[in-house]
């Protein structure tokens, strides 16, 4: 009767020690993707003047210059942002009676993401005392561009924006960069005169 208890005693110390190195022996969880930190500049701007009928203010960390795209006409413009890979593409075109199928042109583009997009958010651009109007979109998800806008004057001129970068698309990682370069682009938009 004494040996029942001590095998029992041996047994619950063997099922402790092997739950024990059982434990401590279960796989390891791996840590969760990262991403680099990005440092980005302090915002300044200056203004650039088109030789069309229009001015904006663009960031000191970007560098302006006529498109380089084959099918470019007059002041169509790429604002890059070398250091991070990211472009701003901005076409203009005169008005004369085909505003609406403009502002449609660029919906459409805007709406080709929808695939991707886990939303589009349309913000009205109304500023009255300058003549500016449109809308700036703003493109959520693991989309090839995240931020559009147009605006007008209503009369004569129309400017479409979308802003990319040279990299896969990953909400997550690109996230921070896009919230930066979107104020570049509300500040633009409200730093716009036609001249």
């Amino acid at each position: 009767m004494t040996q029942k208890p001590f095998r029992l005693k041996n047994f619950y110390r063997c099922l402790i020690f092997t739950g024990i190195m059982i434990a401590c022996s279960s796989p390891s969880v791996p840590k969760p993707k990262a991403y680099f930190r990005i440092d980005f500049p302090e915002k300044s701007y200056t203004r650039f003047k088109s030789d069309c009928n229009f001015s904006f203010e663009i960031p000191a960390y970007g560098k302006i210059e006529p498109s380089v795209l084959s099918t470019a006409e007059k002041c169509w413009y790429d604002l890059r942002f070398k250091d991070y890979n990211a472009t701003l593409y901005m076409t203009y075109k005169p008005v004369s009676g085909d505003l609406s199928v403009y502002a449609e042109d660029v919906r459409k583009i805007v709406y080709k993401h929808i695939i991707k997009a886990d939303d589009i958010i349309e913000t009205p651009v109304i500023n009255q005392e300058n003549k500016v109007y449109g809308v700036l979109y703003d493109i959520k998800g693991n989309t090839a561009s995240a931020v559009n806008f147009y605006i007008t004057d209503s009369v004569s001129g129309f400017l479409s924006g979308a802003l990319y970068f040279n990299v896969s698309p990953n909400k997550d990682s690109l996230a921070p960069a896009i919230n930066f370069f979107r104020e570049d682009i509300v500040h633009l938009i409200n730093s716009f005169r036609w001249d």
